[in-house]
């Protein structure tokens, strides 16, 4: 198959990637273009379009770009910094399943990542928002997709080498091997319309 990773910079999007490329070729995308990948900017809509008008024939796009600062709800921060995140990870999820429902071929997937975290965290609450609207809308939309389409979420949580970056404990965070291999197999599988949690069940 022939997969678009966008994100493929990040710890999750470059595990992504790895973890596809032995058996399918990746193309890899990332916001900078860093690395020889394809420049996407989730908050512009016009990369998505230069992205398929550029990459064609494509099987299945997985998403691992996008994300939002914790910022507390009472804070200082002024509106626009506090529901940052809504233009690229929710908004410009929803507009990257519009376009590549024209784009893949017959059978293709779409695979979305959301994140909401199993205990609350401090300054997390607008992201709880973004995420579970995500979440929402891959069940609602995969009742819509036609020719065979599917698209499907991944909920990573806290990501063990994230935990390590940030300085914070990383016993509760899931190694980001294991989180690659749940995007690999949802890509390769035939699941619809579902938000996994990767390391569960």
């Amino acid at each position: 198959m022939k997969v678009i990773v966008i994100g493929a910079t990040g710890t999750i999007g470059r595990a992504v990637a790895d973890a596809l490329e032995g058996r399918h070729e990746v193309v890899r995308a990332s916001r900078t273009g860093a690395a020889g990948a394809v420049r996407v900017d989730m908050t512009d809509p016009a990369t998505l379009d230069h992205l398929f008008a550029t990459v064609q024939d494509v099987d299945a796009v997985v998403c691992c770009a996008a994300s939002g600062a914790l910022t507390p709800l009472g804070g200082d921060a002024s509106d626009e910094e506090f529901t940052t995140g809504l233009d690229a990870k929710l908004l410009g999820q929803v507009a990257l399943v519009r376009r590549a429902l024209h784009h893949l071929r017959d059978g293709g997937s779409i695979t979305l990542t959301s994140g909401v975290f199993e205990k609350p965290t401090p300054g997390g609450a607008f992201g709880a928002l973004v995420n579970a609207g995500l979440d929402a809308f891959v069940r609602a939309a995969a009742i819509e997709l036609e020719r065979g389409l599917r698209v499907n979420a991944i909920c990573p949580g806290w990501v063990r080498e994230t935990l390590e970056k940030l300085g914070m404990d990383p016993a509760d965070g899931t190694p980001v091997e294991t989180v690659a291999q749940a995007y690999a197999q949802v890509v390769e599988g035939v699941a619809q319309g579902q938000v996994i949690v990767p390391g569960r069940g």
